[in-house]
């Protein structure tokens, strides 16, 4: 097994944390316990956001670099008699991702290993076989005799249901495995942007912010940029690889390990024409690897935030990862290293006349 450096570490940290949307407080401590030797101040809004705020200039414009702690997975809504779990997806689900997974249903006297299941294929109709087993026909199998003894290992209406996968460095050490990618690496961005800016001089005040529930509806970064008022915004997030069988460059152009995506457009945002400009004139000063991006569908915090008060310049930089919103993500170390030293080099050269320029021009 591959020995885990201290940034290793605290991916492994992040995305073995288990937090579904309006359960995030195991991720924010984790996230907590890294960004606080990086900052001055921590605060949170009413829904549970972590705000680290770290200054270089007081008075200066204040630069919003938000990644979510949620992660997507389940919510148990009921037990039927036999011991059965009947659940709630929370976030997005694809059905064919799901069956046969192990899964950990959190309760308050501790964890409990499950197993998605259905109606097995040897008792279906032939047609029924070759269709996709519907999400409402599943349930989670936790190995309890009946509902009494559900109840007796602490089950409850609820309580989350987290996709159970171990961090994995893969043989090309640059290849990384885990649950949780989305959003624990934007997480894990905004720790190391502020830990590049702990000694650097800037004249601008910087907040790595951890969201909550940005999977079911982009809404702790709306609260937390309520909070913050800021003057430019970037939201760091997941993307889609294009690198896998049967995907064309017309529906995926980005390969991992060649940058961080720029995200030109996605459903929840244009993204900031002079703001992206800007960015991307500092990725070719410093011959930083980017690529550009559009996605038709799914948002970002970015798409919150830009709506937020009267209107806040965001954009949307991600990280190329394949199998997102299922059991197991892959992502390049790479791309976030690369979206760290980017971001990090965009806030160094930001002032209040910059900022004004990339508002108005």
């Amino acid at each position: 097994m591959t020995k885990l450096d201290e940034t290793l570490t605290m991916l492994k940290d992040l995305t073995d944390a288990k937090g579904i949307p309006g359960n995030e407080r195991e991720p924010r401590e984790v996230m907590k316990k890294y960004i606080t030797p990086y900052s001055d101040e921590l605060s949170y809004d009413g829904l549970g956001s972590l705000i680290a705020k770290k200054e270089g200039n007081p008075t200066g414009p204040k630069i919003m670099i938000s990644g979510h702690l949620d992660e997507v997975g389940f919510m148990v809504t009921q037990i039927d008699e036999k011991g059965f779990l009947r659940f709630q997806t929370v976030g997005g689900w694809w059905s064919q991702v799901m069956l046969a997974q192990r899964v950990t249903v959190v309760t308050s006297i501790g964890d409990i290993t499950g197993v998605i299941g259905s109606k097995p294929p040897h008792i279906l109709t032939a047609d029924a076989r070759k269709k996709p087993v519907e999400i409402k026909d599943m349930f989670i199998d936790i190995g309890a005799a009946n509902r009494e003894q559900a109840l007796e290992f602490g089950v409850k209406p609820g309580d989350q249901v987290v996709p159970y996968f171990e961090f994995t460095v893969m043989n090309n050490e640059k290849m990384l495995l885990a649950k949780a990618w989305d959003n624990r690496i934007g997480c894990a961005i905004a720790i190391d942007v502020l830990k590049y800016l702990k000694n650097e001089e800037h004249p601008n005040v910087v907040y790595g912010v951890g969201s909550v529930q940005e999977e079911v509806g982009l809404r702790g970064a709306k609260t937390a940029a309520a909070m913050i008022k800021p003057d430019l915004a970037i939201a760091v997030d997941v993307g889609i690889a294009g690198d896998t069988p049967g995907i064309s460059e017309k529906e995926a152009m980005s390969k991992m390990g060649e940058g961080p995506q720029i995200i030109l457009y996605d459903a929840s945002m244009v993204s900031h024409k002079g703001l992206r400009d800007f960015v991307v004139g500092v990725a070719d000063e410093l011959s930083i690897p980017y690529q550009f991006d559009a996605i038709a569908g799914g948002g970002t915090d970015a798409g919150s935030i830009h709506i937020s008060l009267e209107g806040v310049p965001a954009l949307a930089i991600t990280i190329a990862t394949r199998y997102i919103h299922s059991h197991a993500g892959i992502l390049h170390r790479d791309d976030y290293e690369n979206a760290v030293k980017l971001i990090a080099e965009v806030i160094k050269r930001l002032d209040k006349e910059t900022v004004n320029k990339i508002k108005f021009d």
